[in-house]
């Protein structure tokens, strides 16, 4: 069908148990999941001109899409019943921030035995590297034989990953930065398009407009819109070595290899895009001082209670939470009644449900008065004062709390 590798998944596999009820509210009679690989050419990625590399990535997801839609068409034709969820459009914005896909294609990939996650959250597969493109498709038969993730980690953790990311969302640690990810690489996805949108209302003319937006800006959100959304960076992918297929000019002469892969990308004269106040603007300015810095919103409001509470681990800014030790108990009320803790320290989030230990700051609050708060939308000293949001301990923790997950 035009796929470079196979896998085959059961649906009861622990491996995927958190995709289980999605997967069967989608496709109901799904029992096996097949999971297959589409390589990319690799030096369409690795050039700097991203124009290119965008190309690359559209042309081998549609490459992908295809191979789905002509293997669906051979199984009906053989009486397998089977649906191509990569088909389904982001536009579930019921969660924060929301669910993008029936199938996460990567864990289901891993299970499959077609690679394993490197320190960059890309799937890195044996042969081929991290320069693939992943694609699911659910049956409604179980197969001869299921295949199983395999025995070691093709990521050699070079760390160029970390050194080509252009926002530091790779951390040495292995730790990652969803926000930071989100807000510049996804720049021209659903947020940034919110947030250039809002920027558009905002703006009291003309001038004003070309004053926030350059007009490479504009061209490059325009182009966007009418072809396919474009990656700001994915440089992670580029400047990785790892794959029998790959690896060898890195083996050969990694001195050279950097020079050639690594440091264009790390040169490159570009915007970043960094929310206010995060752990990205501080890493840019420090590390890539010949890049433009650009301050923006990260176009991500909670729309529920629960989308709320499960952003702040993919929204916690590490290095501002710094010397922070604090318990914080969220009591919510009225259309969205829940309780949860947060506990923040040592540089780690951690979001619980119900209150559990000693709170340093009680929080209880008008579930709709909180995520107006969060959109901006409703002044916290008007919430203060009408009581719709009450505080047991110092208003400082409060803030504080704020400047991990800064707007």
């Amino acid at each position: 069908m035009g796929a470079d590798d196979v896998g085959f998944v059961e649906l009861e596999r622990p491996a995927i148990a958190d995709q289980q009820s999605d997967i069967s509210a989608a496709f109901p009679p799904t029992k096996t999941l097949i999971s297959f690989v589409c390589c990319m050419n690799r030096e369409n990625v690795r050039t700097p001109a991203r124009s290119i590399a965008n190309l690359e990535f559209h042309a081998n997801y549609d490459h992908a899409n295809e191979v789905a839609r002509n293997l669906v068409k051979a199984l009906e034709q053989i009486g397998v019943r089977a649906l191509n969820p990569s088909a389904a459009f982001p536009m579930e914005m019921d969660r924060f921030p929301g669910k993008v896909w029936v199938v996460s294609h990567k864990p289901v990939a891993v299970a499959a035995g077609l690679g394993h996650m490197g320190i960059h959250r890309n799937v890195i597969h044996p042969k081929f590297g991290n320069f693939i493109a992943l694609g699911t498709v659910l049956i409604d038969t179980e197969v001869t034989e299921y295949t199983h993730p395999i025995d070691y980690n093709p990521c050699i953790e070079c760390k160029l990953c970390v050194a080509a990311c252009p926002v530091g969302a790779i951390g040495a640690d292995g730790s990652f930065s969803f926000s930071a990810c989100y807000t510049h690489n996804y720049r021209e996805f659903m947020s940034g398009f919110t947030d250039w949108t809002e920027t558009i209302a905002q703006s009291k003319n003309v001038q004003d407009y070309r004053k926030k937006v350059s007009a490479s800006e504009s061209a490059s959100m325009w182009q966007s819109l009418s072809f396919k959304a474009n990656y700001k960076a994915a440089y992670c992918i580029a400047a990785c070595p790892a794959g029998e297929d790959v690896i060898a000019p890195f083996l050969s002469d990694r001195k050279r290899f950097i020079q050639e892969v690594v440091k264009p990308l790390q040169d490159e004269s570009e915007t970043i895009y960094v929310v206010p106040g995060s752990d990205a603007e501080s890493y840019v300015a420090r590390r890539f001082p010949h890049k433009t810095v650009k301050r923006v919103s990260s176009g991500i409001r909670p729309q529920s209670i629960q989308g709320f509470l499960f952003g702040l681990p993919l929204l916690f800014q590490r290095n501002q939470s710094e010397g922070l030790n604090a318990i914080y108990h969220f009591t919510f009320t009225g259309i969205e009644s829940h309780d949860a803790t947060v506990t923040i320290r040592n540089k780690t989030v951690q979001v619980q449900n119900g209150h559990i230990g000693n709170a340093n700051l009680s929080i209880t609050a008008d579930s709709k008065t909180w995520l107006g708060f969060l959109a901006k939308e409703k002044n916290i000293i008007w919430a203060l004062l009408r009581r719709k949001i009450r505080l047991r301990g110092s208003l400082k923790l409060l803030q504080a709390f704020g400047k991990c997950f800064p707007a």
